[in-house]
């Protein structure tokens, strides 16, 4: 009976501890932040539809008016699938128009949880993701562009990226991240290699809406601010509002970047918010369960 009472007796004093090691949900309500991924990834059996859109120009030379604030003009479109193989592994695959030099663009995704955040445990939740691009458009003989390929390896960008984040209360979430592009086939002034970090954030404004910002900066070659050599490329930023229906997540937001995959938009963000160079965008994201 002493030994049952010394059991019983133990888990009590277990029992807070434990109850302290709470997983941190709903760091994010999406797996995107705009332009950027989230730290999120989809439970297992989820499958989520993705449309993302981004119109052109809404000010400047390309904009006003004339072709009614960007809205006649489609900058870049996606459609894609992504699925949850389980609470931390998710795939996806995408199609996207491309707004480089690049188009016709299928995306592909892989992205694992490494690390959750926990109330008492890790203070962070840490994602990483790799990915890959594979363009489609067709092949020009001659071309002094990009377009010639002489290799069909020279189709293929790569993605590989850090994410970490941290929910600091019910109201704001914050994330950092480092990615590292590669490109197969560049012009002869740019660079293979690619170095971007970002931050992100989210600000929860009531049950159903919330805030969010996204600023990607380029570290090394042309596209860095850093260098001499800059070509008029520009950091990635994004401001924007987020919808959550319970079936759904819609987003609308603004940008600076035309493109949409990160191998498109991270070394290849040219526009200027300062010269009305950005344009409205929306994300839809629907879940189903299988």
């Amino acid at each position: 009976m002493n030994k049952q009472l010394f059991l019983i007796y133990g888990l009590f004093l277990l029992l807070p501890s434990i109850s302290a090691q709470e997983l941190i949900y709903k760091t994010f309500k999406d797996t995107r932040i705009i332009n950027t991924h989230s730290i999120e990834t989809l439970a297992a059996r989820k499958l989520d539809f993705r449309v993302v859109h981004r119109f052109g120009d809404m000010l400047g030379s390309n904009g006003g008016w004339s072709t009614f604030f960007g809205f006649e003009n489609a900058a870049d479109i996606s459609i894609g699938f992504e699925y949850g193989l389980n609470d931390r592994l998710m795939l996806g695959i995408s199609r996207a128009k491309g707004a480089g030099d690049r188009k016709q663009l299928v995306n592909a995704l892989a992205k694992y949880r490494l690390l959750r955040q926990m109330t008492e445990g890790s203070p962070f939740s840490l994602t990483l993701i790799g990915g890959s691009s594979l363009s489609t458009m067709p092949k020009v003989e001659g071309s002094s562009g990009i377009n010639a390929f002489p290799r069909f390896s020279h189709r293929f960008a790569f993605l590989g990226q850090g994410l970490l984040a941290r929910k600091f209360s019910e109201r704001f979430t914050l994330q950092a991240s480092l990615a590292f592009i590669h490109r197969n086939l560049v012009r002869d002034e740019e660079d293979n290699d690619t170095f971007a970090a970002g931050l992100a954030g989210r600000w929860q404004l009531n049950k159903v809406t919330a805030l969010l910002f996204d600023f990607q900066l380029p570290l090394n070659g042309y596209a860095s601010p850093f260098a001499q050599s800059n070509m008029q490329h520009y950091p990635s930023l994004g401001f924007g509002l987020e919808f959550d229906t319970g079936g759904h997540v819609f987003q609308i937001n603004f940008t600076n970047s035309r493109g949409i995959a990160e191998t498109d938009f991270l070394p290849g963000t040219i526009s200027d918010w300062r010269k009305g160079q950005f344009r409205l965008g929306f994300t839809i994201s629907r879940l189903f369960n299988l």
